[in-house]
C-alpha cells in the first residue's frame, strides 16, 4: 500500500486539527467504530490531517477464524486483510490479477473476499471470532465504488482537444474510488476516498454509462478516478461490457496515473476495447514525484514514475494506429519547476512530437491548501516552454478554461 505505516498501529483524533467537516462521517467512514483496527483509512482520508498514528501498546489477544476451510488463530483488533497476511496469505501486487490491497481505504474493492457468505473488503473490515473467510472469489462478479455517470464538457488528458468547445458534451464519464497514490493536493478527493457509496459491478457501470452516452449524444465514454487501474479485473470487464453496448468508433477513454500499466495490462485493455488513454506521469524527477504523490519510499516512487513513462512509450509504439494517447503533466511552482516541465516535455518529444500533452494547473485542495493556483500567465509560460522543445499539441488547464494549440481558447473553439 502506498506510503505504508505499521499496520498494527492505531489512529487517534487530533482535536486541535479536527474541523468537524463530516468527511469521516459521510464519505470515508470507519468500519470498526469504538475499536480502531489500524486500517488507516481515516488517516489517509482526513482532509485536515486530524488523524494521528500511534503505537499500539495493548497486550495482544486472539480469536479463532476459518480461512478457506482452515481453522486459524489470529490477533484480535486487526483487519481481515492483516489477519490473512498473518496467516500466510499473500496479496497480489497492485494491478496484478488476484486479490490485492492497493488503496487501503475501501474504495476500490480489490481486496474483496467472502466474509460469512458476503463479498466484503478485507482492508477495512475488522476480524471477529468465528468469522468464516474464503479467498475463492474468481467466479463472483467484482465490485467497485462508482460516481456518475455524468456528461462532461471538457473530458480528460486524452480527450482529443479539437472536440472540446464548452458548448457540447464530449464524454459520458464515471469516476471510481480508490487510488494507490496519496497526493496531498488530490483534485478529486471526494471520489478517491469514498468508501461509503454502495459498489456496483462492471456490467452495471457499463450499462449506466452507455445510456448516458446515448442520451447526451457524446463522442466518447470515459472512466477516471481515483485510479481506475488498481482493480484490474473490474476495469477489464468494464471495457469488455462497454464495447458490446456502444459503436466501435466511439472513444472508450481511460484516464490513469500509469503507475501499474505494464505492457501486458495495456494489451489486455486494448483487447477489451479501450481505444483512448490518458497517462499522467506528472513530472520528470523522482524527488518531485514524491512531493506531488505523497509516496515516501523513493524506490516505489521511482518504480511508479518510470512505469508510467514506459506505459506511454509502449502505447505509442504498439498502438498509435488504434488508440489515441494523451500524456498528462502538472504544474505548480511549489511542486515542479519550469525547468523540469521542459525536461518532461523533451522526454515526450523523444517519443513523438505529435502526442497530445495536457498540463494541469494544480490548485489548493485536500491536505495541501496553502499552495496558490498558477495564474493564466504562468500556464501560458508552461505552454510556450513545451512548444519550444518541439511539442506540437499542448493544452494547458487554467482558471479561465483550457487553452490549446496556437493559444486557442477551447471555451471559444469550434471543431476544425
Amino acid at each position: 500500500m502506498a506510503g505504508s505505516v505499521a499496520k498494527l498501529h492505531r489512529v487517534i483524533v487530533d482535536k486541535d486539527r479536527c474541523s468537524n467537516c463530516g468527511f469521516c462521517r459521510f464519505v470515508s467512514t470507519c468500519y470498526s467504530p469504538g475499536e480502531c483496527v489500524g486500517c488507516l483509512a481515516c488517516y489517509w482520508a482526513c482532509p485536515h490531517s486530524a488523524r494521528v498514528v500511534v503505537e499500539d501498546r495493548a497486550p495482544a489477544s486472539f480469536v479463532k477464524i476459518v480461512v478457506d476451510g482452515n481453522d486459524l488463530v489470529v490477533p484480535s483488533g486487526v483487519t481481515v486483510a492483516r489477519a490473512l497476511e498473518i496467516s500466510g496469505f499473500t496479496f497480489s501486487k497492485p494491478g496484478a490479477k488476484g486479490i490485492s490491497t492497493p488503496c487501503g481505504v475501501g474504495g476500490c474493492w480489490s481486496c474483496a473476499v467472502l466474509i460469512d457468505g458476503s463479498l466484503e473488503r478485507a482492508c477495512v473490515t475488522p476480524v471477529k471470532s468465528g468469522m468464516i473467510v474464503s479467498t475463492k472469489v474468481e467466479d463472483l462478479e467484482p465490485l467497485r465504488v462508482v460516481h456518475g455517470p455524468e456528461p462532461h464538457l471538457v473530458g480528460g488528458k486524452a480527450t482529443p482537444w479539437w472536440e472540446v468547445d464548452y458548448s457540447r458534451y464530449v464524454e459520458a464519464a464515471i469516476w471510481v474510488a480508490g487510488c494507490n497514490l496519496r497526493c496531498p493536493q488530490c483534485q478529486n478527493y471526494g471520489v478517491t476516498y469514498d468508501n461509503t457509496t454502495s459498489p456496483i459491478t462492471p456490467s452495471r457501470a457499463a450499462r449506466l454509462i452507455a445510456r448516458c452516452h446515448r442520451e447526451y449524444l457524446t463522442r466518447g465514454v470515459a472512466i477516471s478516478g481515483g485510479e481506475p487501474t488498481i482493480n484490474r479485473r473490474w476495469l477489464v470487464e468494464f471495457f469488455s461490457e462497454l464495447s458490446k453496448l456502444v459503436k466501435p468508433k466511439v472513444r472508450k477513454h481511460l484516464d490513469s496515473n500509469g503507475t501499474i500499466l505494464t505492457p501486458d495490462y495495456v494489451d489486455e485493455l486494448v483487447e477489451a476495447g479501450c481505444n483512448n488513454i490518458g497517462i499522467e506521469p506528472k513530472c520528470a524527477r523522482v524527488s518531485s514525484y514524491m512531493k506531488i504523490t505523497g509516496i515516501s519510499d523513493p524506490d516505489l516512487a521511482s518504480q511508479y514514475l518510470e512505469t508510467a513513462w514506459r506505459a506511454a512509450e509502449y502505447v505509442w509504439e504498439h498502438y498509435s494506429d488504434r488508440m489515441y494517447l494523451g500524456i498528462g503533466l502538472v504544474y505548480n511552482a511549489d511542486l515542479v519547476s519550469l525547468e523540469e516541465v521542459a525536461e518532461a516535455g523533451e522526454r515526450i518529444a523523444s517519443i513523438d512530437r505529435r502526442i497530445q500533452v495536457t498540463v494541469l494547473d494544480y490548485f489548493p485542495a485536500f491536505k495541501r491548501r496553502s499552495i496558490k493556483r498558477p495564474t493564466v500567465r504562468e500556464m501560458l509560460m508552461v505552454k510556450k516552454m513545451l512548444e519550444d522543445v518541439g511539442l506540437e499539441t499542448v493544452v494547458v488547464q487554467t482558471s479561465r478554461g483550457h487553452i490549446g494549440p496556437g493559444n486557442r481558447n477551447l471555451s471559444l473553439a469550434k471543431q476544425p
